[in-house]
């Protein structure tokens, strides 16, 4: 019974980290540099564009390195 309230528990996580990252993603949009910062690359021809958000990925990766150390900090 015990394995059971702890998969459940997790279950719970999940799930709420799941909606969490919805709100985020949702969120994301109304930002008004996100995605055009310089060193983003963008590469149109034709009818094909190739984007990659490159400075973005690592402005991204630099903020959530900050708060998940200041979140799990011992």
């Amino acid at each position: 019974m015990e394995s059971l309230q702890a998969f459940g528990r997790l279950l719970i996580v999940m799930g709420l980290l799941i909606v969490l990252l919805g709100v985020i993603l949702l969120l994301a949009g109304r930002v008004p540099f996100l995605g055009r910062l310089p060193g983003d690359i963008v590469y149109q021809r034709g009818n094909f564009t190739l984007y990659i958000p490159l400075m973005t990925m690592l402005l991204l990766s630099l903020i959530l390195t900050i708060l998940l150390n200041l979140l799990f900090r011992r």
